[in-house]
């Protein structure tokens, strides 16, 4: 794990919560973007060199879900790794997780487990898809 790349937020509506990390916090639109495959908008907020994502469902799907189930929150911490199955083949049992295309057109996967209840998230640094 190099560092955090991102902590993200699941939001029902990315445009009403943006209003406080910009308006409230400060913060700095960096991005935004869709990802097709899970169907969410991705929006990036600058707090300096970190980054907060805010994940906003588009159609049914895993985030959907997480929010119906414990509402909007914290949804998972994105650590920068520089070849994700080099790290999954040395987490136990990681080593078969799908790997896709996430925010920023790199590549990602989620962890299986999360054992503290937030879902851990890998992403390459660069462009590869």
């Amino acid at each position: 794990m190099r560092a955090i790349d991102h902590v993200a937020v699941a939001v029902r509506d990315a445009d009403s919560a943006m209003r406080y990390y910009l308006d409230v916090l400060g913060l700095e639109l960096v991005g935004d973007e869709v990802a097709e495959d899970p169907g969410v908008r991705l929006v990036y907020l600058a707090a300096g060199p970190d980054r907060v994502q805010l994940v906003q469902p588009l159609r049914p799907g895993p985030v959907q879900t997480w929010i119906e189930e414990r509402g909007e929150g914290l949804h998972h911490v994105c650590f920068e790794v520089g070849d994700i199955p080099a790290v999954l083949g040395g987490i136990p049992g990681q080593a078969e997780r799908p790997v896709f295309r996430g925010g920023r057109g790199r590549r990602a996967c989620f962890l299986a487990e999360t054992p503290t209840g937030v879902n851990i998230e890998l992403t390459e640094t660069e462009p590869s898809f």
